[in-house]
Parts: structure tokens; C-alpha cells; sequence
């Protein structure tokens, strides 16, 4: 196995990455908070974005994924969706670059596969793709996907959303890939990424409910809502 990918079995991967309108959007303090996950022991950090990844990998040294990210859209692709996007974010220290592997049609009408091989075959960086169904991780695993995550899952128009993490999806996952499989989605608890590992989970991605406290306190007080009624 590729000593990257390796190094991150059994590791909790840190999502650092804040929307406009948050207080936390702001390059310096996104390279503070992932280097700060990665003193903490994170095995690797996704962040999104030529500024935030050149800021990040000057103060971390444990592996990058790498995004490039349109606005949200349930309908179309915006998780580093065409080669140019992933291009422009190559050069900027990341080991492993993440697109949107699912089957929607992305821009000029190209398909995940097609875009998963025109990155291997460009760019000397492990490709992660990012899914919402068993078939779609099965699709990117034969166009050369070099690690699969269910980040999708939920978000696209066709998926499920759980309550909590996707564990089925994780477990469908990892019983018919080859290749390692990265949980990642609504990850909100210590007890939840033991099950995702549980389900066969290479690693575990968490994003907000370790570097976002706007959402943070938001969920607490939700939780607490709930108790009380």
C-alpha cells in the first residue's frame, strides 16, 4: 500500500474549512486550526482552496487533501468537479486530491470516470473520491480511484440522509472495495468514528463538530432542547 494512504489507517482525519459569514473564514485562522488538529494527532487535514492549502501545508506536515469547492449545489457537482479545478490546486503541497465522484453529470458533460482518469494519468497525486452510493465507490475504484469516502452521502438528490453517520454505506463499502475506504460525514460523537471504524473504515474524517464552534454550540443547544422536552 502507498505509505501515504498507510499512514492514515486508523486516523481521524481533520475536515478545516469555514463558509463566508462564519467568523472563522479567514486563511490564517484555518491554518491555526489545522495546525493546531495536527498537534493534536490528526493523520491528515482536508481544507479546500489554493489560499488555505498553501497556508496550511507551511505549518503542517502530515498529508493535505486537497478540494477545490463550488458553492453547494444538491444537483450538480462542486467538490473539485473538472481537471482545471483540480489543477489548481495541485501545486500547493497536498498529497491527495478529492473530486466529486458521484453520477451526476459534471461540467462539459463528463462523468466521474472520466474525470478520476484524466487526473491519474496529469497529475502525480492520489485521487479521493467522494460519493453518496455504494455503486458510485464501486464505479470510482474501476476508473482508479486510489481511496473512496462517503462524504456524499446525504447530499446528492438520490442518497439517503441519516440522522447520523452513513455506517451502511461504510460497511457496503468496505465489503466490496479493494481500496481503502474513508468515512466522512455527520461524524458527531468519539462513539460515532468507533463505528465507523467498526463498519471498516480505513480512517474518519470530522469537520465542524472539531473546528467549527459556531456549529459546535448550535448542536449543543440543540441536544439540550431535546433533553428537556
Amino acid at each position: 500500500m502507498n505509505s501515504t494512504l498507510a499512514s492514515l489507517h486508523g486516523g481521524l482525519i481533520v475536515s478545516c474549512q469555514a463558509l463566508p459569514g462564519n467568523p472563522l473564514r479567514d486563511t490564517d485562522c484555518i491554518a491555526r486550526l489545522a495546525a493546531a488538529a495536527a498537534l493534536g494527532g490528526a493523520a491528515a487535514i482536508r481544507a479546500n482552496g489554493v489560499p488555505d492549502l498553501t497556508a496550511i501545508r507551511s505549518r503542517v506536515g502530515i498529508p493535505l487533501i486537497g478540494i477545490n469547492k463550488l458553492p453547494p449545489d444538491p444537483d450538480n457537482p462542486y467538490i473539485t468537479p473538472t481537471l482545471e479545478s483540480a489543477r489548481e490546486i495541485a501545486e500547493t503541497g497536498i498529497e491527495i486530491i478529492a473530486v466529486d465522484a458521484t453520477a451526476r453529470i459534471h461540467p462539459n458533460g463528463e462523468t466521474a470516470g472520466s474525470l478520476i482518469r484524466k487526473i491519474k494519468r496529469e497529475l502525480p497525486l492520489l485521487v479521493m473520491a467522494d460519493i453518496s452510493t455504494a455503486e458510485e465507490g464501486v464505479a470510482a475504484e474501476d476508473a482508479g480511484a486510489d481511496l473512496v469516502a462517503t462524504t456524499l452521502s446525504g447530499y446528492t438528490a438520490y442518497s439517503p440522509k441519516t440522522e447520523g453517520p452513513d455506517l451502511k454505506l461504510v460497511e457496503d463499502l468496505a465489503a466490496r472495495l479493494s481500496v481503502p475506504v474513508i468515512a466522512e460525514g455527520r461524524f458527531h460523537s468519539p462513539e460515532d468514528v468507533l463505528n465507523g471504524f467498526r463498519a471498516g473504515a480505513h480512517a474518519v474524517v470530522i469537520g465542524k463538530m472539531i473546528t467549527n464552534a459556531m456549529f459546535i454550540t448550535r448542536y449543543f443547544l440543540e441536544q439540550i432542547r431535546k433533553g428537556k422536552s
